[in-house]
């Protein structure tokens, strides 16, 4: 209701009304616009203009709604590229985690082999100095006995000379010579 009191009012307002002399009338100049509007508007429908632009905006309508629903596809295909991407990522940090934590105990288990291998290595280097402190000291000893040993011999050589006279010198050869004889016969 309030557009026909809108478009009569307008029509009121419009200068053909407000022009002198008949309307209908080659000489008014309203007229003449009026006329030329009319057959431009039928020119326009004779062509279709109206169903070609209809025509062009579904068209458009077209486009933009197959734009929208490649957009739509390119979206969830981003989607399912990331959710692929987020899960790669996930188990490339699990299999990182599992790496570091294999690192951790072979580096682990290195060290235990390590002090185990450094024991054995002190071990061995410890029984191998007790059998040269064992070696040096046997030798020892035994220099020490063959020193007395031949101190002794000294000793008694020089005792004996001392006191032994010429008869008993040769009395003693003389029984050294009786147990050769015996021992060798």
């Amino acid at each position: 209701m309030q557009k026909l009191i809108l478009i009569v009012a307008a029509l009121a307002a419009s200068p053909a009304l407000a022009a002198d002399g008949p309307f209908v009338s080659l000489r008014n100049s309203n007229f003449i616009v009026l006329l030329a509007f009319v057959v431009f508007v039928l020119i326009l429908l004779y062509l279709k203009v109206p169903a070609k632009l209809g025509a062009m905006l579904d068209n458009r309508a077209a486009l933009i709604k197959a734009e929208l629903e490649e957009a739509r596809l390119l979206r969830e295909e981003a989607k399912t590229i990331l959710a692929s991407y987020e899960r790669k990522q996930k188990e490339m940090m699990e299999q990182s985690e599992r790496i570091v934590a294999a690192a951790k105990e072979e580096a682990l288990s290195a060290a235990q082999q390590a002090k185990a291998d450094l024991k054995t290595s002190i071990a061995r280097r410890l029984a191998a100095a007790e059998e040269r402190i064992a070696s040096a000291e046997a030798a020892a000893v035994r220099e020490v006995r063959e020193r007395a040993v031949d101190v002794a011999i000294a000793a008694a050589g020089d005792v004996l000379t001392k006191q032994m006279s010429a008869e008993t010198t040769a009395a003693s050869i003389d029984e050294a010579i009786a147990q050769v004889e015996a021992k060798l016969h």
